[in-house]
């Protein structure tokens, strides 16, 4: 069978441009699929459209009815099956799962890259697709705009639009480097910019603003963040069941106690008063980790060792400035004033920080206020103590906190100049609504108004300019516009924050129950504010609305505003003399922070407050994102407990009014609900129709029209645009999906049968085949068979055959053998006869000799044998030898001996080195000098030789002795010096040198005796078991003046060989060794006998020596 390719045959009939079926032929063979074939048509089987397979609607521009309830309805059966991205037209709803969902990895990133936005499934990816490559392609900047309340997942949203891009754009080791940069400023930002929340434990507490910059490859260089509002009052109080920012704990919990001691901190959080101790520890965050993963993302940031030091130095200065407590004191004049409690904390935050103690004592206590040229000093009571600490420690760590951002910008600018392409990633507070709103609150909700207004007045912008490029009239379309509630609030002349800065500004005393009365005199008549104090009559009798208080209609819905602490906030003052006493730092950073406490610069201008700073950072923001074509991010939290597979529709239902959702979707569905391009609508639906199906040949756009007429869709239900058809209702779409899903279960029931009969026609031609095949092999194996057994008989009687002939040549062939060996042994025999009878003559006189010599030749050879099995070992002092077998072998035997003992004597010799060679000589020589002569010699056989047996070269003792002799030591022992007076032993150092014998005082080291080898003539001993000997001396030599000498020595075998040996190769003449019982010594004129007797045992086994008179010295030896 030959192989065939996939596009060989079609295995089902395609229906015809006519409309009808025309079967295509097979070519009936088999076709085999690879395992790559079916890999590849697998990954062909993805969805080309958001509308396959979709669960509820993925576009809420398609749902139908639309209302809130429906709306609803929608999210929560998309969320129920983990499907947590949903469009409004290009805007992502994310709603957050509070769990890890598979649908971020690196094979979802692949599948989303390149691809159309309603292509697949929505999803963030497909939002940062598309931003990145209008940025990359069509060179547009972009912004990407993610709003939503705290816990809903903005955070995480603008880390995997980051990771999204990062992973998609350029390779290569310099990007690389800025994206992990870009990517690691996160967890810095995090640590010091978010704190645990009721509703989440990592939420935001400031605005960030990243602009992403990249090449014209597309490729990034580097990034600018901006922050909007920190909520600094967080680090000096904590609502109830919250946390301070991350970082503080993640310190305590995370350093090391060296660098805790440098800090001069302590592990324990309750030691702090700015730590809340209700939710110090958050489940499932891991401080001590999340610390490490702080200093690795500084230090990749690009942040100096020096750097990150003073920046902790800084928060542990923050942390420790909650310890500070005041106590009230009275002054003389019977003002009060205030003293710190406990100068320790303050004495630790002024090493920490390099200031003097007593100047920012002072600040705590005193406040100085200039005008013109006057200073005027007050002291502090407790309460404004308190303040001033706070104020202190809130401006500390934001501008810390600024210093960070800045500091990050530095490391991840773009460091070329070349024109860039810019992507902005907003993520900022949603709107607020809480039980208690504050200064905070309003500012945010001005923020999220701000941002409404533009995402209202782009997204008209951006459908208004589709109609145009497409030719479509554009239409008037009607819609809430909060410009009205923008202008309440940022008014330069009667806005609410223009009347703040008024009542901050102004003289005289000013409280948060004027500002209120303001307010209610010049915004009284406005539609969108009420106030129980105001002039309008009809909130007089709101119960709902405090007198404290005041309400703002916003887009969102009502918020009710606690005006206490709005001037002071607004204000947000730090006393001069703190500002100063910080410039004077030692603390580089922290003198960094403060330029306006350098007295060179002093500045009696008021600086601006915290509101009007807001206000011009938010038309900062404006103007920057109008400038860039915009991405929404809408970000849902589904419950308040942070769990997963829960929604709660009241929740989501009150942020879907105040993100403004439902007025989205009607803006987009003003006009046409539904916009697609030609090439797409047709694939997608040219099945419901005969003439475009299966191809259309013409123009995409006429294809449609045709497609359209055929159904008899009303012409006001859609319009046709330049590349674009226009669908105006959700249910002309859904009309069409339901004609496509039918027509496509039509086409699969005809592709199925088509498919069957191919199947059965082709298994039909197969089994024919098969049939065909067999009988053919069958009717082969037949007559193989047949032939065979045909074959086999014809072999065994042509077997037999020529057996028959082949015994009977055997036997005539065997017949004649026997006949010729017959008639050779006969021959043998007659031969054999003929000789012994001419040889017989011969035989008996030679047998006795030949037989002896035989016999003697196997005795011989029997011997030999039998020794090499009985051969004694190798070791010389083995005495065994094999018996004598027989007696006429005794000399061979004897010889044979010798010579083994020989040749294993050399053998063992061979295994010596040189210096155990030269042992065995001394041993030899003491054996040839003293073996049967001398009773002691027995005793030093076993004994080796050592010569040094006083270790002088080492023995500092012995110095002096050392450097006297500059000859090689052959023999050094200590011996006993026989007294010639009394016979007294006294000890001596025995030295024997190449040339000379030396005695040397054993404590002192000195030489007492050197004789030359050439004036030694004999050594005497005795033939008994003692150490006695004597060295004779030449007579008339310098060294024979005192006589010769009377030793005892334990090693005297050793010492009287190597005396013999050295003299023997210095002089050439052997020393005489003479052994006797008696002998005579000289000492000085007189020569006295030395006689050696058997004594007692009253000494042990020690020989003694007495003198008996002048002529003899008797020695008794046990």
């Amino acid at each position: 069978m030959s192989d065939l390719k996939v596009e060989d045959f079609c295995p089902f009939c395609c229906p015809s441009h006519n409309g009808g079926s025309t079967p295509i032929p097979t070519t009936g063979k088999t076709i085999f699929y690879t395992s790559s074939q079916q890999d590849k048509m697998a990954k062909m089987e993805v969805k080309t459209s958001l509308l396959d397979d979709m669960i509820g609607v993925g576009d809420m521009v398609l749902l139908e009815p639309l209302n809130e309830d429906s709306f609803i309805n929608n999210l929560k059966k998309r969320f129920d099956h983990n499907e947590v991205y949903t469009y409004i037209g290009s805007v992502v709803i994310s709603i957050n799962p509070y769990r890890s969902l598979p649908i971020y990895t690196p094979e979802k990133v692949e599948e989303y890259r390149n691809r159309n936005f309603y292509e697949l499934s929505p999803h963030i990816f497909a939002l940062s697709d598309e931003a990145y490559r209008s940025l990359r392609d069509q060179d547009k900047d972009q912004c990407i705009l993610i709003t939503g309340e705290s816990g809903a997942g903005k955070t995480e949203a603008s880390k995997l639009v980051m990771s999204y891009v990062a992973a998609v754009c350029g390779k290569g080791a310099e990007v690389n480097q800025v994206k992990e940069q870009l990517l690691q400023s996160n967890p810095v930002l995090e640590a010091f910019g978010n704190a645990k929340t009721v509703r989440n434990d990592n939420s935001s507490r400031f605005g960030k603003y990243m602009d992403i910059e990249f090449d014209f490859k597309g490729d990034p260089l580097g990034g600018v963040i901006s922050n909007y509002l920190l909520e600094k009052s967080r680090v000096v109080k904590q609502p109830r069941g919250e946390r301070n920012f991350h970082i503080f704990y993640q310190i305590l919990s995370g350093a090391s106690e060296e660098f805790l001691c440098k800090l001069k901190l302590e592990r324990d959080f309750s030691r702090y008063n700015y730590l809340g101790l209700d939710s110090a520890r958050v489940n499932g965050v891991d401080d001590a980790s999340n610390f490490r993963t702080v200093r690795n993302a500084m230090q990749i940031v690009g942040f100096m060792d020096h750097e990150t030091q003073s920046v902790f130095e800084v928060v542990a200065a923050v942390l420790k400035l909650g310890n500070i407590e005041f106590k009230p004191e009275s002054r003389a004049n019977g003002l009060d004033e205030s003293k710190i409690k406990d100068k320790n904390e303050l004495k630790e935050i002024c090493e920490l920080t390099g200031i003097d103690q007593s100047v920012l004592e002072r600040a705590f206590s005193f406040r100085t206020v200039e005008a013109k040229q006057e200073k005027v000093s007050t002291t502090l009571n407790v309460a404004q103590a308190y303040y001033a600490r706070d104020a202190l420690a809130k401006n500390l760590y934001s501008r810390l906190f600024s210093w960070l951002v800045t500091r990050i910008n530095e490391s991840i600018k773009a460091q070329t100049k070349v024109r860039k392409k810019v992507m902005g990633v907003l993520d900022i507070y949603g709107f607020e609504i809480f039980e208690d709103n504050s200064f905070e609150q309003f500012i945010i909700n001005y923020c999220n108004e701000k941002l409404q207004q533009i995402f209202i007045e782009l997204t008209l912008k951006e459908e208004q300019e589709e109609y145009i490029r497409e030719g479509i009239e554009w239409t008037h379309i009607e819609y809430f516009n909060n410009a009205i509630i923008c202008d309440l609030i940022e008014n330069n002349q009667t806005g609410i924050l223009a009347m703040l800065d008024e009542e901050c500004l102004r003289p005289g005393t000013v409280t948060d129950e004027t500002f209120l009365e303001k307010l209610n005199q010049v915004c009284a008549t406005h539609q969108h504010f009420e106030s129980r104090m105001s002039k309008c009559s009809r909130f007089l009798n709101d119960t709902s609305l405090p007198h404290s208080c005041f309400r703002i209609q916003h887009y969102a819905g009502k918020v009710m505003y606690q005006v206490e602490g709005f001037v002071d906030k607004n204000n947000d003052l730090l006393y001069r003399d703190l500002s100063q006493a910080m410039w004077k730092a030692n603390h580089s950073l922290i003198k960094a922070l403060f330029p306006e406490g350098n007295p060179a610069k002093i500045n009696l201008k008021r600086p601006p407050t915290a509101g009007s700073q807001f206000k011009a950072s938010v038309a900062t923001l404006m103007k920057n994102l109008q400038t860039k074509n915009p991405n929404y991010i809408r970000c849902i939290k589904p419950n308040d407990k942070k769990a997963a597979h829960i929604f709660n529709e009241a929740l989501v239902c009150h942020q879907i009014r105040y993100l403004g959702l439902l007025e989205n979707v009607r803006v987009r569905r003003a006009g046409y609900a539904f916009r697609q391009p030609y090439e797409p609508c047709l694939e997608r639906y040219k099945m419901l129709c005969k003439q475009t199906w299966p191809h259309w040949r013409g123009p995409a756009r006429a294809g449609v029209e045709v497609l359209f007429n055929e159904l008899g869709i009303p012409e006001e239900e859609f319009s046709f645009g330049r590349s674009k058809i226009f669908i105006r209702n959700p249910r002309t779409l859904f009309k069409l999906e339901d004609l496509r899903k039918q027509r496509l279960e039509d086409l699969a029931t005809l592709i199925e049968k088509i498919y069957r009969g191919w199947k059965c026609r082709t298994r039909f031609l197969l089994m024919k085949k098969c049939q065909v095949v067999i009988a053919s092999w069958y009717r082969r194996y037949s007559q193989q068979k047949k032939y065979q057994k045909i074959k086999s008989s014809a072999i065994t009687v042509q077997s037999y055959i020529r057996g028959w002939k082949a015994r009977k040549v055997l036997r005539e062939l065997k017949h004649l053998k026997r006949c010729n060996e017959a008639a050779t042994v006969i021959a043998a025999y007659w031969h054999g006869t003929q000789v012994r009878r001419e040889y017989r003559k011969y035989f008996r006189a030679n047998a006795g000799r030949k037989i002896y010599e035989f016999t003697l030749q196997r005795l011989m050879q029997k011997y030999f044998l039998e020794m090499k099995n009985k051969m004694p070992s190798l070791s010389p002092i083995d005495k065994n030898w094999p018996a004598r077998p027989y007696l006429f072998l005794d000399s061979t035997h004897k010889e044979l001996k010798r010579i083994f003992h020989l040749w294993r004597c050399k053998k063992y010799r061979d295994q010596f080195t040189d210096q155990q060679k030269l042992i065995y000589e001394e041993k030899l020589e003491a054996s040839e000098l003293f073996k049967d002569k001398k009773a002691l010699y027995p005793a030093s056989v076993g004994q080796p030789f050592q010569g040094a047996y006083l270790e002088i070269s080492e023995n500092p003792k012995y110095k002096k002795l050392k450097d006297a002799v500059d000859e090689k030591i052959i023999i050094a022992e200590v011996v006993n010096k026989i007294n010639r007076a009394n016979g007294k032993a006294a000890s001596r150092i025995f030295l024997l040198t190449k040339n000379n014998v030396l005695l040397a005082d054993q404590k002192s080291g000195t030489i007492k005796s050197e004789v030359p080898l050439g004036d030694v003539t004999k050594v005497s001993m005795s033939s008994q078991n003692d150490g006695f000997f004597a060295v004779h001396l030449k007579e008339g030599s310098e060294a024979a003046s005192k006589g010769d000498f009377l030793l005892s020595s334990d090693h005297l075998i050793e010492m009287a060989t190597k005396l013999y040996r050295t003299t023997l190769s210095q002089t050439k003449q052997k020393l005489n060794i003479e052994i006797s019982d008696e002998f005579l010594v000289q000492f000085k004129q007189d020569k006295v006998c030395v006689k050696f007797i058997q004594g007692s045992q009253k000494n042990g086994n020690i020989p003694t020596c007495k003198r008996k008179n002048n002529r003899l010295l008797e020695v008794a030896v046990p």
